[in-house]
C-alpha cells in the first residue's frame, strides 16, 4: 500500500500518544473529582442541528452512502447527517432526548473526536479531540456555576506540565451594555469585531466596525474598553467608570464579572483575569465568556474557551441553560510535542522485560511474566533468546528500566539497566519503584 499522509488528520508517534493519554487521564481525574459524569454521544447529527449554531455548511463533513448514490437514490435533505464539529450540539440534543432520566443541574464531561472542514494549519486540524465540561440547568442555572466552572478547568490545566496559563473572562452583558449606551445598533457585529482584536489589531477592528456602521468615536470607546485586563476588582470598575457610560444591562454584567473575578481570586489566585476584549464570536453566549492562553506560548492562541448560554436546548415549553468550557486537546498536544514542552520517560508501558535463556525455556519466561502481570506490573518478554546484551539493548531502546533473568539453579535476578544494580528477586513479591511502574510525563526542562 502506498504511503499517504492527509493534511489535518494528526497521527501521533508512540511518545506523542503517551503524552495525549496523560493529558486525557489528568483531565478525567480532575473532572470526576468535581462530580462531572462522563457521556459519549454518536459521531453524527442532522445537518439542521449542526447548522443551528451558526456554522456554515462548508465546515461540516456530510455523510452520503456511496451505494445509494450509485443506485440513483436521493437523500432526504431534511434528514441529511454530518459529523459533529463540536460537542455542544450533541449535548443539547442528548439533554432533550434524555431529559426524564437526567438529574439537574446535570454536570457532564465528554472527550471525543470531532471533525471540522477548515484549512489545516499549526494547531488546527480537520479531525481532532475535544474535552468539554458543561453544567446544564432545568429552566434556571444559578450564576455561581459561572464561577465554579473556570476554576475546575484551571485545576485541570494545573495538573498538566504546560507552564503558566491565564483564563481570561468577560461578560457579554458588559459588552452589550456598552454598545447600547453608545447607540451601536449592530451589537453582534461589534462583538465579532472585538473578538478579532488579537488577530487583526486595533486598525483592522476599526475598519471592520466601520463596515458595520459603527462610527470612529464609538469604535474608540469600544477599543478602550477592550484594553481593560486585570484581576483587581477595583481596577476593573474604575476602567468601566472611565467610559462614562451606564445602563441596567451594563451594571448587571459588571456586577457578575466583578463577582467572578473576586471569587476566583480568593479561591485560586492568578488563575482568572478580566479581559474585556474577549467577546466570543458566536452570538448564543449570554453571560460569562472565557478564553485560555498559555503565558509562555501566546502564539498558540486560546486552548480552552466557552461561556454561559441561556438556551443550550429548548423543547418549546422549557429551556435548559448551561455554562461550558471546551479544551482543544489535539491543539494543546501538538504544541506539547512540537516545542517540546514535555517528554515521556519511556515509549513502552512495560516496566520490566523477562529475558529468555533459550527458546526451549520461553514457557518458563512466560510464566514469570504472567505472575508479574497478575500483580499489576506491566511486563514484556524478550522477543528472541539472543545474547543477554542484545536483550538488554532491546529493553533500553524502549526505555524499559528493568530486565528479569530467570535462573532455576541460582535463583532469579532483576537488573536496573540504568544504574547496573542487579539483585535477587522473586516474581511473587518483587515490585518496581512506584515511579517506574508506568511511563511518566515530565516537563522537557525538568531534570530527572
Amino acid at each position: 500500500m502506498a504511503r499517504t499522509k492527509l493534511s489535518g488528520f494528526p497521527e501521533w508517534s508512540v511518545e506523542g500518544r503517551l503524552i495525549e493519554l496523560h493529558v486525557l487521564d489528568s483531565l478525567r481525574h480532575v473532572f470526576e473529582l468535581h462530580g462531572f459524569s462522563n457521556i459519549e454521544t454518536r459521531a453524527v447529527e442532522t445537518l439542521d442541528s449542526l447548522l443551528s449554531k451558526g456554522e456554515t455548511s462548508k465546515e461540516v463533513y456530510l455523510l452520503e452512502r456511496l451505494q445509494g448514490l450509485e443506485k440513483g437514490e436521493h437523500t432526504d435533505k431534511d434528514r441529511r447527517i454530518g459529523l459533529h464539529f463540536d460537542l455542544t450540539v450533541p449535548l443539547a440534543r442528548y439533554v432533550l432526548d434524555n431529559v426524564n432520566d437526567l438529574h439537574f443541574p446535570f454536570k457532564r464531561y465528554q472527550i471525543q473526536k470531532v471533525w471540522r472542514g477548515e484549512r489545516p494549519q499549526e494547531g488546527r486540524f480537520r479531525e481532532f479531540t475535544q474535552a468539554d465540561i458543561d453544567i446544564v440547568g432545568n429552566g434556571a442555572l444559578p450564576f455561581h456555576f459561572e464561577v465554579d466552572l473556570p476554576l475546575v478547568m484551571a485545576e485541570a490545566l494545573s495538573s498538566l506540565p504546560i507552564g503558566p496559563f491565564k483564563i481570561l473572562a468577560n461578560n457579554r452583558k458588559v459588552v452589550q451594555g456598552v454598545c447600547e449606551a453608545l447607540g451601536v445598533g449592530d451589537v453582534d457585529a461589534a462583538l465579532r469585531g472585538l473578538d478579532k482584536l488579537d488577530k487583526i489589531g486595533p486598525e483592522g477592528v476599526t475598519e471592520e466596525l466601520a463596515e458595520a456602521g459603527i462610527s470612529g468615536d464609538q469604535a474608540r470607546t469600544l477599543l478602550t474598553m477592550a484594553q481593560i485586563h486585570t484581576d483587581d476588582v477595583a481596577e476593573l470598575r474604575d476602567g468601566i467608570d472611565a467610559l462614562e457610560l451606564s445602563n441596567d444591562i451594563l451594571r448587571e454584567g459588571l456586577d457578575e464579572l466583578c463577582a467572578l473575578i473576586s471569587d476566583a481570586h480568593e479561591r485560586m489566585p492568578g488563575a482568572v483575569f478580566a479581559d474585556l476584549k474577549i467577546a466570543r464570536g458566536l452570538d448564543y453566549y449570554t453571560g460569562s465568556v472565557y478564553e485560555t492562553v498559555l503565558t509562555e506560548h501566546p502564539s498558540l492562541g486560546s486552548i480552552c474557551s466557552g461561556g454561559r448560554y441561556d438556551s443550550l436546548a429548548s423543547d418549546g415549553k422549557r429551556s435548559y441553560p448551561g455554562v461550558g468550557l471546551s479544551i482543544g486537546v489535539s491543539r494543546l498536544v501538538s504544541r506539547m510535542i512540537a516545542q517540546p514542552m514535555v517528554t515521556a520517560t519511556r515509549t513502552s508501558p512495560a516496566a520490566v522485560v523477562v529475558a529468555v535463556m533459550n527458546e526451549e525455556d520461553r514457557g518458563h519466561s512466560n510464566r514469570i511474566a504472567a505472575t508479574l502481570r497478575s500483580r499489576g506490573i506491566p511486563t514484556d518478554v524478550a522477543p528472541t533468546a539472543a545474547k543477554f546484551g542484545k536483550q538488554i539493548r532491546y529493553a533500553d531502546r524502549l526505555g524499559i528500566p528493568f530486565v528479569w533473568f530467570p535462573d532455576a539453579s541460582e535463583g532469579d535476578t532483576v537488573k536496573d539497566i540504568r544504574s547496573g544494580d542487579q539483585v535477587e528477586a522473586d516474581c511473587e513479591t518483587w515490585m518496581p519503584p512506584a515511579e517506574d511502574m508506568h511511563p511518566r510525563i515530565a516537563s522537557a526542562t525538568q531534570e530527572d
